[in-house]
């Protein structure tokens, strides 16, 4: 068994020789140890035990270095090369490293994603059994990886922007678990091809603006996979580049370090710095981390002896941050080449122990399945009448398989009840496979969604109250604004950020005078960067504030879909429930005119965000209904505001900042028996139109408000609706077969409503394009009052053409 070693916090920083030989041996086991996984886990994957692997090798010393400088309550935002760091701070050990390589699906083997994320993937559990937050101040953070290339940028943001925030706002009373006095850093980690992205890029500028405390290194061993950094970055040196944001005495920017890889003592040295730096004075730092090696290329799917010449293969071996790290011990006299080597050797049977440990415990329950399954098939087989050769010869290949997957397992269950003709063994053989799927399904599945008591399911229905004599209405804006006044007040943690939205008030006056009574801190002016707009809500919501992440325009939204999808929307998943990220983004759009304003893409929204709940307001009192139902829930969601509404008169709500809109629910606007209409957000008032003009006629349409996309009518309250008048209009202004093909498809799939029609269901949507410009524009390119009323007339039509004669 092999023991866990970390680098520990120092209260005292006097150190005497022993003392520093102690700690600089410590640090040469943990960087030998994880080069061991390494060089052992590619092995395993060539051997044909793991299916993939992606390793921090040639990057250890530096990492020990970060791990120093790192403190309780830090959260790093890092990549798939950070296993030493992992292992520095305690959190990860070979055994683990091993388990998460298998794909282990037991979050107590494989504590990074339960085998969700491939190896080198990394986490710390943020949240206890029941959902509540664990004390994130007493222990070392990692936010969960993604794999998608400087993905972690626009999050490391709000990570560091969160410490500001906690030193800068007063009355924030859940501070306690989250913050010391905004003492915490971020550690940004990143490979030097990514720094091409645009993510980089686009974070570097925000960070420097907003000056939050962001420590951010760049590991540079030149090669992005094949490609060279001269194909990658201009003068192929990302810290050359980006020196106009050093900070000097007239402008603020960044602190800006460069330090060899494989020099130990320099290292230590400059991440020390750095971290004071970050720590004290609030203001990013980008440390670039330059002369690292990859000793066995990129990955497991090829070899760098491909693309790199004899001269540097052999200049890699010889600055091996590993190697010129031994070298330098001996020469300081902190141990000699025989002692190392000894070392060496005792910490690789380690790490092999480890890796058998790992294996058996992955693979023993598996075998233990096969042989269950085995030994009911022999019986299976003993009894059949017409296939028992058949049979047989699947089982006699099921038991040859020395290291089974669940899945080659099943396959085999699932093939031979295709030729069981006895009864009895039948349901033997369905019964197994069905508790198998169900025992095994879950492992795969679970936590797309919160499974806390905190979850949207949790908060009941408050109607909006309105006096006797009711107040004047206002313009829908006019209840945002109040709304959001009374939620500032009652969530001293809620905080809203994004274009326009602070000294104007938002571009729709929502927001109007927040800034001013609530601090820029709170109510906070952005630039046009719509992504970390984004990743700065899902920062700071993973540090326990309440963000609201506006997005000026729903079109805009596209900018910023990769890190909704990519991260915050997996976030639940991948970590298995353990962290935790209730963002709420805020955005309007629908009824627009124009290319570029006009976009309704909810069938790409829907389809890219699934772990986000997509909810769509007919107008603003709903819309704040839902912004009181989120800040209940710990789970993010997408509210979709109806641009042409603020200025439309509604009620004056009494209980501002207490009512509260159900999430999942639909709405019956108006009740009929001819046909059931279906829609959402603006369209639905030219559904309404369409509906009064059709009832001239003797056409008696109900109408249904979705109200919510993600999740859908969770009361199955639309097949009632269908039962009654037997056809069904589903209405919306995405592109043909968008957000209306999954809308048909939840209503005649999963509510069955196919049982109960006379008529073809159908979909009235947008043309595939976008408007032109102007109200033509859009009049001929979406859905109008004029079209949805002759869809309808058409339908009736056919059900009855000597009443409703045709129009055409």
């Amino acid at each position: 068994m092999t023991h866990k070693i970390m680098i520990t916090e120092k209260s005292n920083t006097t150190l005497t020789f022993e003392d520093f030989k102690t700690e600089v041996l410590n640090d040469y086991r943990i960087a030998v140890t994880s080069r061991e996984c390494s060089l052992l886990g590619r092995k395993e994957v060539l051997t044909g035990k793991a299916k993939f692997g992606i390793f921090g090798d040639g990057k250890e010393v530096p990492q020990l270095a970060m791990a120093k400088a790192f403190k309780n309550g830090d959260f790093r935002s890092g990549y798939y090369r950070d296993q030493t760091f992992m292992m520095a701070i305690g959190e990860l050990t070979p055994k683990q490293f091993f388990a998460g390589l298998y794909g282990h699906t037991d979050l107590a083997h494989d504590p990074m994603s339960a085998g969700r994320q491939m190896g080198g993937h990394f986490v710390t559990h943020s949240l206890n059994e029941d959902g509540s937050w664990k004390d994130l101040t007493k222990q070392k953070n990692s936010s969960s990886d993604i794999s998608p290339t400087a993905g972690q940028m626009p999050r490391l943001l709000g990570l560091a922007q969160a410490s500001k925030i906690y030193r800068n706002v007063n009355g924030i009373t859940i501070k306690d678990k989250f913050s010391v006095d905004g003492n915490e850093v971020a550690w940004g980690t990143i490979g030097n091809a990514s720094t091409s992205e645009g993510l980089f890029f686009e974070t570097i500028n925000a960070a420097g603006v907003l000056q939050v405390p962001m420590v951010m290194s760049v590991w540079d061993d030149e090669y992005g996979i094949s490609v060279h950094a001269k194909h990658q970055t201009t003068k192929e040196n990302i810290s050359e580049i980006l020196k106009g944001y050093q900070r000097d005495e007239d402008s603020k920017g960044y602190e800006i370090f460069r330090v060899k890889g494989w020099d130990y003592a320099e290292l230590v040295s400059t991440y020390e710095r750095a971290g004071a730096i970050a720590r004290e004075e609030h203001i990013p730092v980008l440390i670039h981390v330059n002369e690292l090696t990859q000793p066995q290329g990129h990955s497991t799917s090829g070899s760098h002896e491909r693309y790199k010449n004899a001269e540097r293969l052999a200049w890699e071996r010889d600055f091996d941050c590993i190697r010129q790290m031994r070298l330098w011990m001996i020469a300081i006299n902190i141990a000699s080449p025989e002692e190392l080597a000894e070392l060496d050797f005792e910490l690789r049977k380690e790490v092999l122990e480890a890796k058998k440990e790992a294996w058996n415990d992955f693979i023993n329950p598996i075998i233990e399945d096969q042989k269950n399954l085995l030994d009911l098939l022999e019986q299976i087989a003993e009894a059949s009448i017409n296939h028992k050769d058949r049979i047989r010869k699947y089982i006699s290949e099921l038991s040859a398989i020395k290291a089974p997957l669940k899945k080659e397992i099943l396959v085999y269950a699932r093939k031979i009840l295709r030729f069981i003709e006895v009864p009895n063994s039948k349901v033997l053989l369905s019964n197994w496979i069905t508790n198998f799927i169900g025992e095994t399904q879950g492992k795969f599945s679970s936590n797309l969604h919160s499974e806390s008591a905190q979850n949207v399911f949790s908060v009941e229905k408050v109607l909006p109250e309105y006096a006797e004599n009711a107040k004047p209405d206002l313009d829908g804006r006019m209840i945002l604004r109040d709304n959001f006044d009374a939620l500032f007040s009652k969530y001293p943690e809620t905080l809203i950020f994004g274009e326009d939205v602070g000294n104007i008030g938002d571009v729709n006056q929502g927001l109007e005078g927040m800034q001013e009574k609530y601090g820029e801190l709170r109510v906070a002016d952005v630039g046009i960067r719509e992504a970390t707009i984004i990743g700065q809500g899902i920062g700071m919501a993973l540090r326990g504030l309440r963000p609201i992440a506006e997005i000026q325009y729903l079109d805009y939204l596209l900018y910023a879909i990769q890190i909704m999808s990519d991260d915050l929307a997996t976030l639940q998943y991948r970590t298995v429930g353990k962290q935790k990220a209730p963002l709420i983004i805020r955005t309007r759009g629908h009824r627009l005119e124009g290319i570029w304003h006009s976009g309704s893409p909810m069938g790409m929204i829907i389809n890219a965000i699934r772990g986000i709940h997509v909810l769509v307001p007919r107008d603003m009192t709903q819309a704040a209904g839902f912004y009181n139902t989120l800040l209940e829930c710990d789970e993010p969601a997408l509210v979709i505001e109806c641009l042409n509404g603020y200025r439309l008169k509604e009620k004056t709500p009494l209980n501002f900042g207490e009512f509260k809109t159900p999430i999942g629910v639909v709405e019956t606007l108006k009740e009929g028996a001819d046909i059931t209409l279906v829609s959402y957000g603006s369209t639905l008032r030219l559904v309404q139109q369409a509906a009064e003009e059709l009832l001239v006629l003797g056409i008696d349409c109900e109408i249904i408000d979705i109200q919510s996309l993600l999740p859908f009518d969770i009361n199955k309250d639309i097949v009632k609706s269908v039962a009654k008048t037997n056809r069904l209009l589903v209405i919306d202004e995405d592109v043909p077969g968008g957000a209306s093909a999954y809308i048909l498809q939840q209503i005649l799939e999963e509510q069955d409503a196919y049982k109960y029609l006379d008529s073809k269901p159908q979909t009235l949507a947008a043309k595939a394009h976008r408007p032109a410009y102007g109200t033509d524009g859009d009049y001929f390119s979406k859905p109008s009052a004029e079209d949805i009323f002759e869809k309808i007339y058409s339908m009736m039509n056919e059900v009855n053409p000597s009443k409703f004669p045709s129009l055409y």
